[in-house]
């Protein structure tokens, strides 16, 4: 199956069972149009205010916020009525910020869930937006928002395995907590050299373990209750699978603990979070007793 075959499951996906409602409640919010609208790109990406829209109008915004639960990235505030995210993603777009520069950059966003990211980086002025989430959910929230910001981000609703064989390459790809879940980190870091232009440059996030050795976690079923997490390394590991997949200048951007201040539950996400994942009596340790969520933040340069 090809790239545009691949797409057509964007359109293909309104009809399953499970998103049909999502996308009806979705038309509803479509048929509110509202110009003009003031735009805030700070750490609650707002638009409007429940001024600009009528009673009516309002609940059509609140259902289909609501039809849209769990919303994990964030948080929004759409016409004052705030969405807070079970991560508050402010605090990772923060930290990276003054790492990068999208100024008339072609940017990919890999795993981009509803697109928080790209709205935050609208604000730059990149030439080219492309966000990739195989997420039925994620799409529609994205499309709720992108709605009214009217922006030009594209959208597509295909995984890192699909970048190589995309229709352009890109200056800059953002891949954020996306490489534990793979099976094959070395593999999806070429997958993200091969989407590169000539000096293209990626900024990554995952889950690490500290240590001076070459080696990685391997958790067995579960890890922080989430079962699809394969690989933790260290900073010299995760630097030894870079290195092998075409990359060079390798910059160590940042080393951060997850805390509740940045993962929760909240009425617009999940009933359990962060701390329903780490041991009540040992907050440095996860359930299963391995070290609790502790992230890297990466910037490398494809070789040239």
């Amino acid at each position: 199956m090809d790239i545009e075959e691949l797409k057509k499951k964007k359109d293909d996906c309104r009809t399953w069972k499970n998103v049909e409602p999502w996308f009806k409640q979705l038309q509803e919010t479509i048929k509110i149009e509202k110009k003009d609208l003031d735009i805030d790109y700070g750490d609650w990406f707002s638009i409007g205010s429940k001024k600009d829209l009528n009673d009516e109008e309002y609940e059509t915004i609140l259902k289909t916020a609501k039809a849209l639960i769990p919303w994990r990235k964030g948080p929004f505030k759409i016409f004052d009525l705030e969405i807070d995210s079970e991560w508050q993603s402010n605090l990772k777009y923060n930290l990276l910020r003054p790492h990068f520069n999208l100024k008339d950059k072609v940017v990919a966003d890999i795993g981009c869930n509803n697109g928080y990211y790209m709205f935050r980086m609208l604000e730059d002025k990149p030439k080219r937006l492309v966000g990739f989430d195989p997420s039925p959910l994620t799409l529609h929230q994205f499309e709720f928002i992108n709605h009214f910001v009217k922006s030009d981000i594209v959208y597509e609703m295909l995984g890192v395995e699909h970048l190589e064989a995309y229709n352009h390459k890109f200056d800059l790809i953002f891949m954020l907590g996306v490489l534990y879940h793979r099976a094959d980190p070395v593999g999806t870091l070429k997958s993200l050299n091969r989407g590169l232009n000539s000096k293209g440059e990626i900024i990554i996030d995952t889950f690490m373990i500290d240590g001076d050795d070459e080696i990685c976690l391997t958790p067995n079923q579960r890890y922080s209750k989430i079962p699809n997490i394969y690989f933790i390394p260290t900073i010299p590991a995760l630097k030894n699978w870079l290195i092998r997949a075409g990359f060079e200048s390798i910059e160590v951007l940042e080393t951060v603990i997850t805390t509740k201040d940045e993962q929760r539950a909240t009425i617009w996400s999940f009933d359990e979070s962060l701390e329903d994942f780490l041991d009540p009596n040992d907050i440095s340790k996860t359930v299963e007793g391995y070290p609790a969520p502790k992230r890297v933040y990466i910037k490398a340069r494809k070789v040239l």
